[in-house]
Parts: C-alpha cells; structure tokens; sequence
C-alpha cells in the first residue's frame, strides 16, 4: 500500500505520463539458481499486462527503499521488473567479489527470464553506478533480446576510476568498502555511526599502512579492497576480466547515459560514449549539475530513463531531444542541446605567469613558484568528485588556497563571459627535490566576492621510469582534467591551483616509491613549478565562442 502511494507521488512529482495499470504483483525472494549452484535472491514487479517486456536491475544494494520504489513504478509503466541481489548481497548466496560474476550471473539470470512464462522475448536493462557496471557486463553477449540501456553515473570499467592519474582513489574505494560492510550490520547501529560522523572511517583514511585501512573502517578485513591495493599497476592481469570496455562495439542496444560533472565515474562514462559513437551507435548522454549521489541525479535518471525504456523497450513515442544535453554551470548557464560530444569549441592555453598571474598571453622570463609538500600533513581534498553526496560539487576553495602548499594563478577580471565546454587538459613543469610525487591541478571560478568555486581537475602519480627530466631537472608533467560545461560570468576571474596532492580523494604520495599497500616512511620535499618560456606551464581551455550552436533548453 506504501509503495503504491509513493509511485502516485513520485508520478505527479516527476510529471510522468500516467500509468497502464496500478495493479502489480511482487513476489519476493524468487531463488535463481545460476550455475555454480548459488541462488541469487529476486524480486518480480508482474504488472496485469499481457506480453509486457521486463526490465532487468542487477544491484549489490538491496532491493527494498528506493529499489521496491522504482520496481512499482516501471512496472505500472507496462514492464515486468525483475530486481536481484548480486551474489553474496542481500540474501543471494555465495561471496560478493566485484565485478568477478556478473557476466555468469547476468547470462544465467537471462537463462531463467527465457524459461519464465512471462517472457515476451524484449528486456532492458537499468541501474547506477555498480548497477550500471553488471550491465556492460551482460551487455555483449545479450544478443537481439536486449532493447534498450539506462547507464546512470557508471562505466564499462572502473580501473581507470580506482587509478585516476596512477594513483588511488582512496576516498572512493574505502568509502564504497564501508558502505558495503555497512549493510550487515543492524539498522540502528549504522544510523548511530552515522550520527558520529562516521569516526572509524576518518580514522581509515588518515591510517597507514593502507593495508589496515579496511579494518580500521569495518573491523574486517575486505579482500577486494585488499587486491585492489595490490593490482594498480597498469597492465595487472587482475583486471583483464574485470574491465567490459573492450567490448563495447558489439552492444547493440540503445544506450542512455547519464551522469554529473562532479560524478567519480565522468571521464569514463564520456569514454564509452565516444567508443560507441565511434562504433555507430547512437547512445543518448545527459550530464547534469549533479554529484555520484544527488538527489537531482535521482530524479533526472527516473524521468529520463524511463522515457528511453518506453521509447526503445516498450514501443511508445517519446518527446524527441538532442542526442547530447548538458548543464552549463556559473552565472548565465543552464541546460544546452548539441548533437554530439565534445561540442566544437577553440582550444585556448591559459599560461601560468609570475606573481600569481594566469593569461593568455606567452609566458615570460621567470623564476619558478616553490612549494613544500609533507605527506605527514598532506593536502586535503576539498569538494569535487567524491562518493558521498555531502561533501562533493562545487565549494569555497579559499580555505585549502590560504595553505603554504597551495599555489594559485589567477586572472584579471573577465570584461565578457568566457564559456569553456569539454575536455579540459594542463601541462605543468615542475621540479622536485624527490623523484616520486604527484600533482594536482584545479580549475576555479573567483566570483566577485572572492569565493573560488572548483569547476574541474585532476592529477597525475609522477615516477622516475614514467617521466624524464629535462637538463634543468624538470618535468613536463601532462595532467588531463575532468571535463567541464561552465560559463565564467563578466567580472569573474579564472583561478589555476597546483599542489602535490588531494587528500584522502587520492591516496598521498608517500614520496619514497614504496608499495601503495604498505608504504609507511612519509618523506617530505620541495617543489618548483616552471613558467618560463621554455617551460610553459598552462591550461588549456575549450572555449565556445558566443554559444551560437547551443540552444537553451
């Protein structure tokens, strides 16, 4: 009764066509058998409709709350929704193992769909993040059957995710390693850790060695976690069988996208998409204002998602829209329709000057910017891509600028609007009295206030046998950024950080080359960032000229 109550308040919430049927039958705990002998526990939304297609949710996640929620509500749209407990989650048995099973659980769990009486021949597929992962797993090998996708804030891999730069995306994986352990332990115990602030995790991720992060978080030890300590290196056969990207041209289905530009996953959701344009698919992207968690991610992937399952799965016209829609952020945005991504737009190098000074003009004769870095007192990481909704986006960066380890350029005040749509890149020179380090680079929007908004950034692990030094000891280290859609309004000033790190979203740089798993000797040291004109440190800026091809939404 609940739940039918909330689908009448999430229909008129969300403007949603009204549905074919309000009569639903749930049947829970369905035990399907794949072949190893374990029983992945299943949830069926029959909806009253005969030869209705289904839509199929994989999830580590539980299938009741927003799951039983969006069960009904598909199901009143005319699927069968069939929603399962990955293995070793929520009842389902065997080990949870990420990534390791999806693709022989998914093709046995589409086994059991062709044997249900139910079956019309027609599913789709639907889910976020670790749900979007086990679609890509299935994907490939679905065959003609599969009609349609819903990819929200995910990617056919997360190696590149978990390694951003060549380092680790601490932050993310302990987080996510806690949440997991999380859902086995009684309800109101969690909700009292939460009210603490989550303390044994803060502890996590401040402890070294990293090796005993994951006990120090759950009291357990997280094998995946812990292999994922151990494989970063870039060719690790570990993640062979655990990345679907490779793949991706064989997928027939339509695919829906949708993701944020402070999501964790961004980079590599646009990467699948350029793979499956290139292969001639015609995927659908919407990147909105959203973080991994927001609440208006939720909403937009509902509403968007189910009007591409209507169009492709179950036959119904859906409202035409451009292939690619984007949020512009800062003042004089908004939404914008393109007809692909990137959009057409005039790269512009930003050049680092002295005194702090950011322009488009050539650099000049200078002496470097120094900086101490002590990963005993690392850099923290402020805003940005982050797991957790709260504190993640765009924030005032003046707190994490005011620290000696932090240098910034900045611009003069903008006389007219500066928009900058897609992929955002720098090149930074630098010199350091330790062979391994790593370098952080921020884009920021100074409003008139002062306040320095994060727009996009990223970093880059530098090791000896990766990068050369020139004979002044430098080296030009390439540092791609998250892509960005955002309008720098006329009396804003663009900023540029540089430091050696962003604690605890990326693991610190110890500075010695010890393993990632037990490195626990901090050495600290100096850094030099260049901007002579031989040493032409800059960012550089896709800039759209006065948004003639964008048209508001």
């Amino acid at each position: 009764m609940l739940t039918a109550l909330a689908t009448r308040l999430a229909t008129a919430v969300l403007r949603l066509p009204p549905p074919r049927t309000r009569r639903v039958a749930l049947t829970r705990d369905l035990p399907v058998r794949v072949r190893d002998g374990v029983a992945l526990r299943t949830d069926h939304h029959a909806p009253d409709l005969p030869g209705a297609p289904t839509v199929l949710i994989r999830t580590p996640y539980g299938r009741g709350g927003p799951m039983r929620l969006l069960g009904r509500l598909a199901a009143e749209r005319g699927y069968h929704v069939v929603i399962q407990s990955c293995r070793g989650t929520h009842g389902s048995g065997g080990v949870f193992d990420p990534l390791v099973h999806e693709r022989d659980d998914g093709l046995d769990t589409l086994d059991w769909l062709r044997r249900q009486p139910w079956w019309s021949g027609a599913f789709g597929m639907f889910g976020a993040s670790y749900q979007g992962f086990v679609q890509w797993a299935l994907a490939a090998d679905a065959g003609a059957e599969l009609r349609a996708m819903v990819a929200v804030v995910t990617a056919s891999g997360t190696r590149d995710s978990t390694y951003a730069g060549e380092s680790f995306a601490l932050d993310t994986v302990l987080t996510w390693a806690e949440l997991l352990q999380a859902q086995t332990v009684p309800w109101l115990a969690r909700q009292w850790e939460l009210k603490r602030g989550q303390p044994r995790l803060a502890a996590a991720l401040a402890h070294l060695p990293l090796a005993e992060a994951d006990r120090v978080a759950t009291g357990v030890t997280v094998p995946f976690f812990q292999e994922w300590l151990r494989h970063h290196t870039p060719d690790a056969a570990y993640w062979r069988t655990r990345i679907f990207g490779d793949r991706l041209a064989e997928v027939r289905a339509p695919v829906a996208m949708i993701s944020g530009w402070h999501d964790i996953f961004l980079p590599a959701q646009l990467r699948d998409f350029a793979a499956l344009r290139a292969a001639g698919g015609r995927p659908r992207l919407t990147v909105g204002p959203w973080t991994h968690g927001s609440p208006g991610l939720f909403v937009a992937s509902l509403r968007d998602g189910l009007d591409w399952l209507d169009e492709h799965l179950g036959g119904r016209p859906a409202p035409g829209r451009a292939p690619v829609r984007v949020h512009v952020g800062g003042a004089g945005g908004g939404w914008r329709d393109l007809p692909d991504w990137p959009p057409p737009a005039t790269p512009t190098t930003w050049h680092l000057h002295p005194y702090g000074g950011l322009s488009t003009a050539p650099p000049v004769e200078s002496a470097p910017d120094g900086f101490w870095y002590d990963p005993a007192d690392p850099t923290p990481s402020l805003g940005g891509p982050l797991l957790v909704a709260q504190r993640a986006g765009p924030v005032d960066n003046r707190p994490v600028e005011a620290r000696p380890d932090v240098l910034t350029w900045t611009s003069e005040v903008l006389p007219a609007p500066v928009e900058v749509v897609g992929p955002v890149r720098a090149e930074i020179f630098v010199r350091s009295d330790l062979p391994h380090l790593d370098v952080f680079v921020r884009l920021c929007d100074v409003d008139a206030r002062g306040r320095s908004w994060n727009v996009c950034d990223g970093l880059v692990r530098v090791t000896p046998d990766g990068f050369r030094a020139d004979e002044t000891g430098a080296v030009r280290v390439p540092v791609q950024l998250w892509p960005t859609a955002h309008r720098f309004a006329a009396g804003h000033r663009l900023r540029v950080q540089v430091s050696g790190g962003a604690h605890p979203r990326y693991a610190r740089n110890p500075g010695t080359g010890e393993p990632l798993s037990t490195a626990v000797t901090l050495r600290a040291g100096w850094r030099e960032i260049l901007h002579d004109s031989r040493h032409p440190s800059a960012v550089v800026l896709p800039i759209v000229h006065s948004g003639s091809y964008l048209s508001p939404r």
